[in-house]
């Protein structure tokens, strides 16, 4: 397909898109008219976004907004009055958090800073584990890309080879036992190995790190656009949300032990009152994690996991 023929093609998918994205019904004649196209074009562009897994889940992406600076994709979804189907992306955070407060390193235009918010009217109980679903959610949209040999780490991080590669945040709003507005925040480094970039990663995020292009050029990809990985984590997360509430972690719970980066390993689990050690056994349909320490099984709900040398 030559250079021009492919930008009238991306054209016409975008303005399908556009049209489709309010969740109303169009007939195949009206967006053949509104494309200048038969019928059959048409037909053979919702094709296209079928592949790519969009036409799925179009309708459940009620609102995209995109800034070049934002203070925290977060932050602004959480400051909407309906939240759910909103998705917010940012070229730059000024604000960008982490668990626990602490600060995401969010330089302009290298990654993906995004955020998706849904309603829940089931209580905040219900929404357990979903942290680590969404965990499930990007490895499938790494994945789809041609990204393999990703990890999880418990509760929300993304690593390859024990690097990290992303984060997840999960913050919530509303009625603890009725409705609740989510918002899921998730950082994603996309291009970080070059020069002075690396060095001012390396400053400000203090632990090994990866991302998404240098897994890209050791797999022998092309290089993937933020673009391309933004559609696909939408994609994916918005396949979990509408359904979450009554499925549960149970639903997702096995792909996540498949990924999980430290099953059998001797790991220290950090909380608020004191320090766990143990062998990691894995998690339950709720999420928590499952600790094989000198009392027997535990379980934890919250914390952070750090390995350590076996004795």
């Amino acid at each position: 397909m030559n250079p021009e023929t492919q930008l009238l093609d991306n054209t016409r998918l975008r303005a399908i898109l556009e049209c489709l994205g309010d969740g109303q019904y169009y007939s195949g004649e009206y967006l053949g008219q509104l494309l200048g196209v038969s019928r059959a074009a048409v037909w053979k562009h919702l094709q296209k976004l079928e592949l790519l897994g969009i036409a799925k889940t179009l309708g459940l992406c009620r609102q995209l907004d995109v800034f070049p600076i934002m203070d925290s994709t977060n932050s602004y979804v959480l400051r909407q009055m309906d939240v759910a189907g909103h998705v917010c992306l940012a070229e730059a955070q000024t604000a960008g958090r982490g668990r626990r407060g602490r600060e995401w390193y969010s330089p302009f235009a290298q990654n993906i800073y995004m955020s998706l918010g849904w309603g829940f009217d089931t209580g905040v109980a219900a929404l357990e584990g979903l942290s680590l679903a969404v965990g499930v959610a990007l490895v499938r949209a790494l994945e789809k890309l041609g990204i393999s040999g990703v990890s999880l780490k418990w509760p929300n991080d993304v690593l390859y080879q024990d690097k990290k590669l992303a984060g997840i945040l999960i913050e919530m709003m509303g009625d603890p036992a009725g409705y609740c507005r989510v918002v899921i925040g998730v950082g994603l480094n996309v291009r970080m190995d070059a020069g002075d970039a690396r060095s001012a990663a390396d400053q400000a995020i203090m632990q090994p790190w990866t991302d998404v292009q240098t897994l890209a050029r050791n797999s022998g990809l092309k290089p993937l656009s933020r673009n391309s990985l933004a559609s696909s984590l939408i994609n994916e997360l918005l396949l979990i949300m509408p359904g979450y509430a009554n499925e549960g972690f149970s639903a997702y719970r096995q792909a996540w032990e498949s990924c999980n980066a430290h099953a059998g390993m001797s790991v220290n689990l950090h909380s608020a009152q004191r320090v766990v050690t143990g062998t990691m056994l894995g998690v339950n349909s709720q999420g928590a994690l499952r600790l094989q320490t000198a009392q027997g099984e535990e379980l934890f709900y919250g914390g952070e996991v750090s390995l350590r040398a076996a004795s």
